[in-house]
């Protein structure tokens, strides 16, 4: 019955929107979102952290004597507030953290939910369509993207090893850190989107006609909802844009993350709506994982 009334949904939603989106407002809501939408979603958040601070003087005018007894010296891992040790635990408290958040979504949230839930509505409406009718079938075109978005993903991936491994090298706490969060962010986004491929096994553009049916079966692990590819960039360029607060170094990894989602859409690989939730998915754990763990100034 689930099956039979979510694709009643989206067959009824396409037959009253279809034909009324061309390529370029599909792709153009997505990229708003995607691009603008993050980074101005980054300026509204100012993670202030607490300054500690260690008094150890006489105040003559109060008379009132302040003494600490001196600190016995930390070693180096201790005094490094991101571990690469705490990452196994930190991702277990993330899961329950992500997997509850519907529970804890508030009126302020609406800023960004809506305009989310209006573009993924319309967006399923004319998925079918848009893989049908705009996206290009030619196979030469369809793997480049693919080979385009693979690449570009390899290099999110890789990003956390050389990250850390340019701040251990160079003793540089914030390349560590950086690292660290990216590595969490992207091990809690696997856990997630293999999580929703498995809940709603939609099928791929490429079977079926593009109808992109959910709750089927043959679909399994490789269902088309939500596209790793979306999530994987978005987590990890969200912890880059939280840790590097330059406008332009934002709007170049979130160009970026934008790349490797059209390029899925592009390659015949996912639905316009896989990407678009994948990236607004990806966005918020690797967002939620900086803000959380992120220590350093």
């Amino acid at each position: 019955m689930l099956k039979a009334l979510v694709n009643g949904v989206v067959r009824g939603s396409m037959a009253t929107v279809k034909g009324l989106v061309c390529r370029w407002s599909a792709m153009g809501c997505f990229a708003v979102l995607g691009v603008g939408s993050a980074v101005r979603a980054q300026e509204w958040v100012a993670t202030k952290q607490p300054v500690l601070e260690s008094r150890s003087s006489v105040t003559e005018a109060e008379g009132v004597t302040s003494r600490s007894l001196p600190e016995a010296p930390r070693s180096q891992e201790e005094r490094e507030a991101v571990r690469l040790r705490d990452v196994p635990l930190n991702i277990l408290k993330d899961q329950g953290r992500i997997w509850t958040s519907p529970l804890r979504i508030r009126k302020h949230d609406l800023v960004w939910l809506a305009p989310l839930g209006v573009a993924t509505v319309a967006s399923l409406a004319t998925d079918p369509h848009t893989m049908r009718y705009v996206v290009s079938h030619d196979a030469g075109f369809n793997q480049a993207n693919v080979d385009a978005s693979n690449v570009m993903i390899g290099g999110f991936l890789a990003a956390p090893v050389a990250f850390y491994g340019v701040g251990r090298w160079k003793g540089n706490k914030h390349a560590r850190e950086t690292g660290v969060l990216m590595g969490e962010a992207l091990l809690d986004t696997v856990v997630v989107e293999q999580g929703a491929k498995l809940i709603f096994w939609r099928e791929r553009p490429y079977v079926d006609r593009e109808q992109g049916e959910f709750f089927e079966g043959n679909s399994g692990a490789d269902s088309s909802f939500a596209s790793s590819h979306s999530m994987l960039a978005w987590s990890a360029a969200a912890v880059v844009a939280g840790e590097y607060r330059s406008k332009w170094k934002q709007a170049g990894v979130y160009a970026l993350a934008t790349g490797v989602s059209l390029t899925r859409v592009m390659g015949q690989q996912h639905f316009p709506t896989d990407v678009l939730v994948g990236s607004a998915a990806g966005w918020l754990i690797g967002h939620t994982v900086y803000k959380t763990r992120h220590r350093h100034d």
